[in-house]
């Protein structure tokens, strides 16, 4: 992972409402193994945050400056560390305006995966620890936790710069339940949100249950095909990339390979051709479970409608060909 800048200041804000400090670096962070190390936790851990919205810029104004000092950072008008120093200060500004959160160090790294350049940018906090030091005392100690990582935002700068429609170049954390906390935080980015990809996923997955019907296959098939879309799908929720629609179909049908693509085509499902895939909407497809008063039930999503039916009048479960180790102790329990 080629890191081109980075850097990292510290808005020293306290919970008491007091009006903040920065203290910015002057210049930038030199190459280490340190900070690839933290660039690669930090990916990791941003790919894991569920919640994330894709979205694009708003209009540069006066509000939403942010992509004008990118743009121009980008152009070679002004450095890395100078871009930094203007967003940070913006960051501050809005941080004390909001009264909502405390501060924090605030990294900023711009770097390359394979052909696709990224600009990263999150509030890191630390976390009280302990250490065993070289003369084997225990000391305290200080890392950042990477864990708690709530504000954070990562911007594809190749799809920004070569894909003038796209509206899914940055994506963002979000704030649980409504919360506020992550309003300024997104208006410092200054995007709105172009994809839903809980709404997006689903769509993609009734596209899916579709396609598999119309082709009537068997269960061993349907199961396949299944795995690969989940697979595919968790896989680019761990690389933080969304999913194409043509190297799903692809994946699905591989002596086919434009038979599900094309059907999403067909039937108009109004699907953008690249989807950030949602983990939670994809682990609700792949099982459907159920407890309750002592009752546990769980089955594979692609055996509705084979092995397993649901009455919904009569509120029942049918369930066919019962497994044998349940088989056999309701046996036992019978005799």
């Amino acid at each position: 992972m080629p890191i081109r800048h980075c850097i990292v200041h510290l808005i020293d804000k306290k919970p008491d409402g007091s009006p903040s400090v920065l203290h910015a670096r002057d210049t930038e962070l030199a190459e280490s193994q340190a900070i690839e190390n933290l660039l690669a936790d930090l990916n990791d851990s941003y790919n894991a945050k569920q919640g994330k919205a894709w979205g694009f810029f708003h209009e540069e104004s006066g509000a939403y400056p942010f992509s004008g000092w990118l743009k121009e950072y980008l152009d070679q008008s002004q450095d890395f560390t100078a871009f930094s120093r203007q967003a940070v200060e913006h960051l501050q500004k809005l941080m004390d305006e909001s009264n909502l959160s405390v501060g924090g160090h605030v990294l900023l790294a711009h770097y390359q995966q394979g052909m696709t350049e990224y600009l990263a940018i999150a509030l890191l906090h630390h976390s009280e620890g302990v250490a065993v030091s070289e003369t084997l005392e225990v000391t305290p100690a200080k890392h950042l936790d990477l864990g708690q990582l709530h504000l954070a935002a990562r911007i594809n700068l190749s799809e920004w710069k070569n894909n003038k429609q796209s509206k899914q170049y940055v994506s963002f954390i979000k704030g649980k339940n409504g919360k506020k906390v992550s309003d300024y935080f997104r208006d410092f980015i200054g995007c709105q949100e172009g994809v839903d990809p809980p709404s997006e996923t689903r769509t993609l997955l009734k596209a899916f249950s579709d396609f598999v019907e119309s082709e009537d296959l068997a269960e061993d098939k349907a199961r396949e095909k299944t795995d690969a879309l989940v697979d595919y799908a968790t896989t680019q929720a761990k690389l933080g990339e969304p999913m194409t629609l043509e190297e799903l179909s692809g994946l699905i049908d591989e002596e086919r390979p434009r038979a599900f693509y094309e059907h999403i085509r067909n039937k108009d499902y109004g699907l953008s051709p690249e989807i950030p895939p949602d983990k939670r909407t994809l682990n609700q497809f792949r099982r459907f479970t159920g407890r309750a008063e002592g009752l546990s039930i769980s089955f594979e999503a692609h055996l509705l409608g084979s092995k397993i039916e649901y009455d919904e009048e009569r509120d029942m479960l049918i369930i066919r060909q019962v497994p044998t180790q349940l088989k056999d102790q309701l046996k036992r329990r019978k005799d």
